[in-house]
């Protein structure tokens, strides 16, 4: 594993005052590098900026930019960027704060990841998409992990989490897709879903394979109808959903199957590594 601070490759530490360490205060992003090169870089940069704005921390993108190219090497890798506030007085809103924390991980990725079959179970809690933070992918994942934890309990994947309305939001760690025919349909950002990458170059893609993308509530009824299901992630791309709490889910992996012909295309375009091996996955079910 290789980790930097900033331009420091090893021996890494956090203070114990961070407060991200003591209040979660902070943002994280997740990207998959491949040759070297990080696939749709400028959207991740962008979307981590803006969280940063968002809860009022100053990143220079400069020093953002920096820190990811010291973590680069020639491996496949799963980046995991993470800013915090940095070190503060005690109290909750500080009136001054030093330089935020950032710290950039790359962990060994395999293609193996691509394209697994996922069964889902539905979560006991639900996401609150009234909250600020709701799109935000912010250091409190506790929510997420209790979910996950009941999925692994219940032998399952992944939990489908719904909102304060019942509605579809996401999973613990993806965007989520019904496909009917030729349409895609995925929850908008107000059900409180985050603004996925893989969930916005879907929905850029679509339109040239002949299938249209609507962003819309769903019910979680509507996901037992679909022709199929999927999931979207950064580090696994698209993943068919096979069941939901024991009841099988649709199994038409055409939508499913052009999307990630196409986005492997831009991946070898970026990257210049082909993942065409790792595109024939399982077949849903």
């Amino acid at each position: 594993m290789n980790a930097t601070t900033d331009a420091i490759r090893m021996n890494t530490t956090v203070s114990v005052e961070d407060r991200g360490f003591t209040l979660g205060d902070g943002i994280f992003d997740t990207a998959l590098a491949l040759g070297g090169v990080v696939f749709a870089r400028a959207p991740h940069v962008q979307r981590l900026l803006a969280a940063c704005a968002a809860i009022g921390i100053v990143l220079e993108r400069q020093r953002l930019e920096a820190a990811i190219d010291a973590a680069l090497t020639p491996a496949p890798a799963i980046l995991r960027t993470t800013v915090t506030r940095g070190t503060a007085a005690r109290g909750l809103w500080p009136a001054s704060v030093g330089e935020p924390t950032l710290v950039v991980t790359a962990a060994p990725w395999s293609p193996a990841l691509l394209g697994q079959p996922a069964r889902l179970v539905t979560a006991a809690g639900r996401r609150n998409e009234f909250s600020p933070t709701a799109n935000l992918k912010t250091l409190g994942y506790l929510d997420a992990i209790l979910a996950a934890r009941q999925a692994a309990e219940a032998g399952a994947d992944d939990a489908l989490i719904l909102n304060t309305r019942g509605r579809v939001a996401c999973t613990t760690i993806a965007n989520v897709f019904a496909v009917s025919g030729d349409r895609l349909a995925t929850p908008p950002l107000t059900e409180g879903c985050l603004p996925g990458i893989l969930r916005g170059l879907v929905c850029e893609t679509a339109p040239a394979l002949g299938l249209t993308v609507e962003e819309r509530p769903l019910d979680p009824d509507e996901l037992g109808r679909a022709d199929a299901v999927f999931l979207t992630n950064s580090v696994r791309f698209l993943r068919p959903a096979t069941a939901l709490d024991g009841r099988p889910l649709g199994t038409d992996r055409r939508a499913i199957d052009a999307l990630m012909a196409e986005l492997g295309r831009r991946v070898a375009a970026e990257c210049g590594v082909a993942l065409a091996p790792a595109i024939s996955a399982p077949p849903a079910g």
